[in-house]
Parts: structure tokens; C-alpha cells; sequence
């Protein structure tokens, strides 16, 4: 086995894929630790051993991806192998002992991201809701819609109520957000069937609208760009599997070849 060859099976090892998570949750938790007062003495010192040895490896790593790479133009075509270059670039840039000091420990921070690049599940959930992005976008603007209307209408209604609930536009909008999240939305329903016995109607089907419906449409988005990464998964698989049996097809037509070769060589030979 080459080193290319080697380079590559480890950076497909799930034991690598299992250490680089590992560290990421224990450094995770270093910078917790951090924040718990003033740290003195041999653990100090181990809290900033255990920084440059998480920026090591994450150097160690990266360079490893890099290097599996047939071409390393290939390395930067993924957003995800971006976002590990850029984090790794960043903290390596010498700012602790600057006026910079500050923004070196925030980009610290960033390292636990890297919990996302680390798994693979946990990046088909991101390219998830990326994919489900442009419906969520008109669900909302659909739902803000639905809220405006709604809020007019209420401050309408009740803009004589004595909480202040409804005297303008923003706070009525406050108001049914309140509703939504359920916080205590029936004291507002009791407060408006006060000043109209009807306005029952208003609230339960305000609630019905925003909170059942629209919500069912958000899990309905997301249940279908799932699927939709799946049945990718699937396509891929597929693609592979019928590559695999390509190569397959060549090595035994290559082969047969071979042997029809040598039975006119001995043919001739005898």
C-alpha cells in the first residue's frame, strides 16, 4: 500500500472520525472550564497545554484531508473542507500576546464548530436545513402575513384593553408572538372577551392558523428535504455500486482476453 493509499484510509477510518470528535467535545469542555474563575497553578498549565496540542492535531488533520486529495484544487471545491481550512487558518494566526488578545480567544470558540465537520450525520442535518431554507422563507413571509393581519385586527379590537397589549402595531405583533409560544396566551384571550364576548373566535382561530398549521408546514419542509438527502444517498450508492460492477466487467473482459492470448500462443507453440 502507497502512502497516498494509507493518507486516504485513514481519513475514511471512523476511528479517526471518532478521535477528531472526541477532542473537539473534551476541548469543548476545557473552554468551560475556563470560564469558572480564575484557574492557578499545574491544571493552568495543563488547560494551556492542552490548547496548542488540540491546535496541533487540528493542523495534523487538516493536512491529512488535504493530502488524500488526487488534486488539491478538489480539497476547496467542499463548503465543509472551507469552513475546517478557514477555522485551523484562523487560530493559528499568533494573537494572544497582541492588542488582538480578546479576538484570539474568541476564535477559540469557533474550534467546537468543527463538532459539525466531524460527523457526517451532522452535516447531512445542516445541508439539510440549508436545502430547506428557501421554504422556510416563504412559509415565514406567509406567517408574517398571517401576523399582520391579525394584529390590526386586534389592535382594532382591543386597543382599549388595560394591559396595553394592542395600542399599536409592533406591540399587537408582540403580543400574538406571546400567543404562539402559548405564554400565557388565555389571561390575553379572558382580557379581550372582557371588552367582546366573541372575540373567543379571533384568539382559538389565530392559534389554529399560526401555531398548528404553520408549524406542521415547517415539519413538513424539513421531512421532505430529508427524504430528499436520503434518496441522493441512495442515487449515490447506486452510482457507485454500478461503477464498482463497470470495473468488474473490464477486469473480466481484460482477463478473457488474456486467456484466448495464451491458448493461440500454445496453439502455435505445439
Amino acid at each position: 500500500m502507497s502512502l497516498k493509499e494509507k493518507v486516504i484510509e485513514i481519513r475514511e477510518a471512523r476511528w479517526f472520525s471518532n478521535l477528531t470528535t472526541a477532542i473537539i467535545i473534551f476541548y469543548a469542555s476545557v473552554l468551560g472550564v475556563k470560564t469558572i474563575g480564575e484557574i492557578e497553578g499545574d491544571y493552568s498549565t495543563f488547560l494551556y497545554l492542552m490548547d496548542y496540542f488540540v491546535t496541533i492535531y487540528f493542523l495534523i488533520e487538516i493536512i491529512i484531508k488535504m493530502s488524500a486529495e488526487k488534486n488539491l484544487k478538489d480539497f476547496f471545491k467542499s463548503g465543509w473542507n472551507i469552513f475546517d481550512f478557514v477555522i485551523v487558518f484562523i487560530t493559528l494566526i499568533p494573537l494572544d500576546n497582541s492588542s488582538m488578545a480578546a479576538v484570539a480567544r474568541l476564535m477559540r470558540i469557533f474550534r467546537v464548530l468543527r463538532l459539525l465537520t466531524s460527523r457526517p450525520q451532522l452535516k447531512n442535518i445542516i445541508d439539510m436545513l440549508i436545502g430547506a431554507i428557501p421554504a422556510i422563507v416563504d412559509i415565514v413571509i406567509l406567517m408574517f402575513i398571517i401576523f399582520y393581519v391579525y394584529a390590526i385586527l386586534g389592535n382594532y379590537l382591543f386597543e382599549s384593553a388595560p394591559s396595553g397589549l394592542w395600542r399599536d402595531l409592533l406591540i399587537a405583533m408582540l403580543t400574538l408572538f406571546r400567543i404562539l409560544t402559548f405564554e400565557d396566551w388565555t389571561d390575553v384571550m379572558y382580557e379581550g372577551m372582557e371588552i367582546h364576548p366573541w372575540s373567543w373566535v379571533y384568539f382559538v382561530s389565530f392559534v389554529i392558523i399560526a401555531a398548528f398549521v404553520f408549524f406542521n408546514l415547517f415539519v413538513a419542509v424539513i421531512i421532505g428535504e430529508m427524504e430528499k438527502i436520503n434518496n441522493k444517498d441512495i442515487e449515490d450508492e447506486i452510482h457507485n455500486d454500478s461503477k464498482k460492477l463497470d470495473m468488474i466487467l473490464v477486469e473480466m473482459t481484460s482477463l478473457k482476453n488474456e486467456i484466448k492470448e495464451l491458448k493461440q500462443k500454445e496453439k502455435i507453440n505445439g
